[in-house]
């Protein structure tokens, strides 16, 4: 359970959510995306229509990637909540599914099953469907469980590139996914640890995920040790 939750994220912020399985990320997510109710408390965004403004990227194991889909209809699908289910798309739509296609570097895949992807693309597609309604935020929960050390390596090059232009926020237990690009931390067990500049200890680590915890250098990963009781 959350408790003791106070937590601004800034206009052009990059906002890594870490902390282990269980420790309450992805809860936290979902109250901030309207999609969990706050018992206490409220969720205030400082832009207008603020529920049509927001990219959600949800875990890899979220989405059913044996639907028989292309990945031009999977990023058009990012619009139902403008057109809704029975309106037809029309050129303007398939303009802005084309635009995040190219955005993406993923525009020789337009027609491809989604079930023949690997899991970089898939994931590049999944970012594409969540800022094809022109966002203003982007939330990522959990992006780099299932895809390679290469496909990582990329998306953290295209997260950066794209938190030029809207604040990111990322899930991850992953402490690997601490890139140098990332401006300020939250580490969340039930409680939350606010850390600016992107700088965390490793006193504040062990306490979050209540194991020894190896730091390697400022901006560059964290290494979570591997002999030790708890699970993470």
């Amino acid at each position: 359970m959350l408790k003791n939750i106070n937590l601004t994220v800034y206009e052009q912020d990059y906002l890594l959510l870490l902390g282990p399985n269980g420790g309450g990320k992805t809860t936290l997510l979902k109250c901030m995306l309207g999609l969990l109710p706050v018992k206490q408390g409220s969720v205030r965004y400082n832009f207008p229509n603020s529920r049509g403004r927001i990219g959600y990227v949800p875990q890899f194991s979220d989405f059913d990637v044996f639907m028989p889909m292309t990945v031009a209809e999977t990023v058009r699908s990012g619009l139902i909540a403008h057109y809704g289910l029975f309106r037809s798309y029309d050129r303007e739509a398939w303009k802005k599914v084309d635009r995040q296609l190219e955005t993406l570097d993923i525009t020789h895949l337009r027609d491809e099953q989604v079930r023949n992807l690997s899991g970089g693309q898939m994931q590049r597609v999944l970012i594409a469907r969540s800022l094809v309604n022109e966002p203003a935020i982007l939330f990522l929960d959990e992006p780099t469980a299932s895809i390679d050390g290469r496909s990582r390596e990329g998306l953290m090059k295209l997260l950066e590139k794209l938190n030029r232009d809207m604040p990111i926020i990322m899930v991850t237990h992953d402490t690997s996914a601490v890139a140098s690009s990332v401006k300020n931390i939250a580490c969340i067990n039930g409680e939350l640890h606010y850390h600016a500049s992107g700088e965390v200890t490793e006193e504040t680590l062990e306490k979050v995920y209540g194991c020894p915890v190896e730091m390697l250098a400022h901006g560059v990963p964290h290494r979570v040790l591997e002999h030790h009781d708890h699970k993470h």
